[in-house]
């Protein structure tokens, strides 16, 4: 139980810094809209998986801040490793978050049942 904390308290610090090199670190145009959403951490904290959002709604765009991520995962390490207090900074995978779109959806359904009835 006490590892699962922590490696929530592991997740949220390094969304919280991830977020913060993102917007003051990287000068990639590709990732300037991107949030991060959430982090998920191994057991034993050697992976990252991070969820990302952007504004758009173009697969293109998409694509661009995937790619963009991608090209910047070795900064996003570096700055990592400067900020916080770990052995061995966890490997990051970056992953688009889908449940606001599905929220978004399931939203509208709702709203258009009201309109039915």
């Amino acid at each position: 139980m006490a590892n699962s904390f922590r490696t929530d308290r592991v997740g949220m610090e390094i969304k919280r810094e991830v977020n913060e090199i993102l917007q003051k670190k990287v000068r990639d145009p590709r990732v300037a809209g991107v949030t991060i959403t959430d982090v998920q951490m191994l057991g034993d904290l050697s992976m990252a998986k991070v969820y990302y959002t952007i504004m758009s709604d173009l697969a293109s765009d998409n694509q661009k801040a995937q790619i963009g991520l991608e090209k910047a995962k070795g900064t996003i390490k570096r700055e990592l490793g400067k900020n916080l207090t770990l052995y061995k900074i966890p490997d990051l995978t970056f992953e688009k978050d889908e449940s606001i779109a599905y929220g978004n959806k399931i939203d509208q359904m709702l709203r258009d049942l009201e309109k039915r009835d």
